[in-house]
């Protein structure tokens, strides 16, 4: 069992930016978890935003958030990070953290939500001015 918290979230002025935290407990990330980030904005269905392999050398972005979003992790911590710089409003919603288990492929990760394991409970981000 993996345990998946989420911090980080709070209220920006557009143009502005901030870190969010996926604090895992119960078991390493670093034996096989890639983690994901995926957020829900009010009244549309989550999206992928971001994926890092369990050895951090594959990353993956969405279209929309790529050049101004950065996602990183520390193993050692059990903490994957994700920067958002330059937000705007349209970056509002819920933010999630998923862990989806690849077994021994330590260089891949992908966006699928339905392959994710473990699932936070979500961090809000309000992009507004």
């Amino acid at each position: 069992q993996v345990q998946l918290v989420e911090s980080g979230g709070e209220l920006v002025q557009p143009g502005g930016s901030l870190r969010l935290s996926c604090t895992a407990s119960g078991r390493s990330l670093e034996t096989y978890y890639a983690i994901g980030w995926f957020r829900q904005a009010p009244g549309k269905e989550r999206e992928g935003v971001s994926c890092i392999s369990v050895d951090g050398a594959k990353t993956v972005y969405a279209d929309s958030v790529r050049g101004r979003f950065a996602i990183s992790r520390d193993n050692a911590k059990n903490v994957v990070y994700l920067q958002m710089d330059s937000l705007k409003p349209e970056d509002t919603g819920v933010y999630y953290c998923a862990a989806d288990n690849w077994g021994p492929v330590q260089n891949q990760c992908n966006m699928r939500q339905d392959l994710a394991d473990y699932w936070g409970q979500g961090t809000q981000v309000t992009v507004s001015s």
